[in-house]
């Protein structure tokens, strides 16, 4: 399992489009995603689950991957953070 922390930089935090594109990101790999916000965890792969945290501008998320690619997934979803300057 690898994890990694971010901290969302986003004025209107994760909210609808943001929300939709990790989904997206996360839906290409194989493995288990989780984002964990607030002690709530859910699968990154649900667009009802990542709206329903309600993360807001400085909030602290962790993303958890497992599975055979998990380091690509964890990749990729950080790329998706910091292109569209969500996260850091």
């Amino acid at each position: 399992m690898v994890e990694k922390q971010f901290t969302v930089t986003a004025d209107t935090g994760i909210h609808a489009r943001p929300a939709t594109l990790l989904v997206q990101t996360a839906s290409k790999f194989n493995a288990d995603i989780h984002l964990e916000y607030k002690g709530k965890t859910v699968n990154l792969k649900s667009i009802m689950g990542v709206m329903s945290l309600g993360i807001g501008q400085g909030g602290e998320i962790k993303i958890s991957a497992d599975g055979s690619d998990e380091q690509e997934a964890i990749a990729g979803i950080e790329e998706t953070l910091k292109k569209e300057g969500l996260a850091e």
